[in-house]
């Protein structure tokens, strides 16, 4: 990536028109520069492992950076190298959110969801677009319901081992994620489903860039 020298990435998803990608980036020991990207559009970091610093805050493993379009050029450094998720996103005239946001999620608590099971920490939501950005713990023995989002989610799986099922034309596939497993569901995807879960707890990065409708189905059945 030329906005990011010196470093090793796997493009997970991406558009060549807009410009919009979705990365997994590994940064060397001692490697410094700054947060690069693409005027215009903003960006989002997550630390998977190792210790990072942006603007001089310290990000150790569940860090999180939302860069806003306009505040480019935020340094970055790393002593002992680390695995990060990195994100540019299409820029949105509706965004509200204007100013940086860099946390450290371990300080957030685990909200409740309405599934038994499962908890969820928010780490972005614009109340302009919608877009949101969050982690879902799934507790062993959990499952998720059959579900479906009027528009595109993609995730990463940060932590666990995990199964998932896909209705495709009302058939039901179940995929085995592992560490560093990765989806991105179209919108109106039925996903979701009794075989859903794992046998130990996992933790989900999940990301959505505008708001939509979500909604329970009671069943995998084709789209009409």
């Amino acid at each position: 990536m030329a906005s990011l020298p010196g470093i090793r990435a796997k493009q997970l998803a991406g558009d060549p028109q807009t410009r919009r990608t979705s990365n997994r980036i590994d940064l060397p020991a001692d490697w410094q520069g700054t947060s690069g990207g693409v005027p215009g559009r903003s960006m989002e970091i997550f630390v998977l492992e190792g210790l990072l610093s942006i603007a001089d805050i310290k990000l150790p493993p569940g860090g999180y950076a939302f860069l806003p379009a306009g505040s480019l050029g935020f340094n970055m450094t790393t002593e002992r190298g680390a695995r990060i998720l990195y994100f540019v996103n299409d820029s949105d005239p509706q965004a509200i959110i204007r100013s940086p946001i860099i946390i450290d999620s371990s300080l957030l608590p685990w909200d409740a969801t309405a599934t038994r099971g499962v908890t969820m920490r928010e780490l972005r939501r614009d109340p302009g677009t919608g877009a949101a950005t969050w982690l879902l713990r799934v507790e062993a023995g959990a499952s998720l319901p059959w579900e479906r989002s009027s528009v595109l989610r993609e995730g990463y799986l940060v932590n666990g081992n995990y199964q998932h099922s896909e209705c495709v034309q009302g058939e039901v596939l179940t995929w085995q994620y592992t560490k560093g497993g990765y989806f991105y569901r179209p919108a109106g995807a039925v996903n979701g489903g009794p075989l859903s879960g794992g046998e130990s707890a996992a933790i989900w990065f999940l990301r959505e860039t505008e708001g939509g409708k979500h909604e329970v189905v009671p069943d995998c059945v084709p789209i009409s």
